[in-house]
């Protein structure tokens, strides 16, 4: 893989990780109720949930792209159309308020139960990296590319969300995002469209 590509692809994996959702309030929930190590756990859970997903998708496209060249253009397709529908309900969102979370009581057991099953009982996540990967997978691709696809998307998504667990954990970040919220839905919503098309017309 070159390292243009891999930039795109780093580049995609931290505006997924970076947009307001589920995840993010999770690790919000945990850190704000328990301090900084509930919330690093919570985020380093969910990560390894983002990498077992990342792992069966990536294995499971080169097959598609081998046995079935169709199926795969449909694949692309819908991720297309699943991530342009993405980008118009984050510019619709406004200013809703997927960061107001009030505190809970938390501990790491809790923390790591949530930061797993908020990766894997979301079907979103698995069509996303559908509609990401499918970009960046071929059929010749071997096994090492593969690995470096997986612990690229699980490492973007540990390290933004531990970013936020030490950030909240002894800041006033919080309200600041809070504020600022739909600007972040703005933003996110543009560059999914904008992928949403680059994937149809390339």
């Amino acid at each position: 893989m070159s390292l243009t590509l891999w930039l795109s692809l780093a580049a995609i994996c931290a505006m997924g990780a970076m947009s307001p959702g589920p995840s993010l309030a999770m690790v919000l929930r945990h850190t704000l109720g328990g301090g900084r190590a509930p919330g690093m756990v919570a985020a380093l859970s969910h990560a390894l949930g983002v990498g077992f997903y990342a792992l069966l998708t990536v294995w499971g496209l080169g097959a598609v792209i081998v046995h079935q060249p169709l199926l795969f253009t449909l694949i692309t397709w819908s991720g297309a159309a699943y991530l342009a529908w993405l980008g118009v309900k984050a510019l619709r969102a406004g200013r809703q308020g997927v960061l107001s979370t009030g505190a809970m009581t938390t501990s790491a057991t809790l923390a790591a139960r949530d930061g797993m099953m908020v990766a894997l009982a979301n079907p979103k996540l698995i069509l996303f990296f559908v509609a990401l990967l499918s970009q960046f997978v071929s059929a010749d691709m071997d096994a090492l590319a593969k690995a470096l696809i997986v612990i690229t998307a699980a490492s973007i998504d540990a390290g933004w969300y531990v970013l936020v667990a030490i950030a909240l954990s002894h800041s006033r970040l919080l309200p600041w995002l809070q504020h600022r919220a739909h600007w972040i839905n703005r933003v996110t919503g543009v560059l999914l469209i904008a992928l949403a098309l680059r994937m149809m017309l390339g």
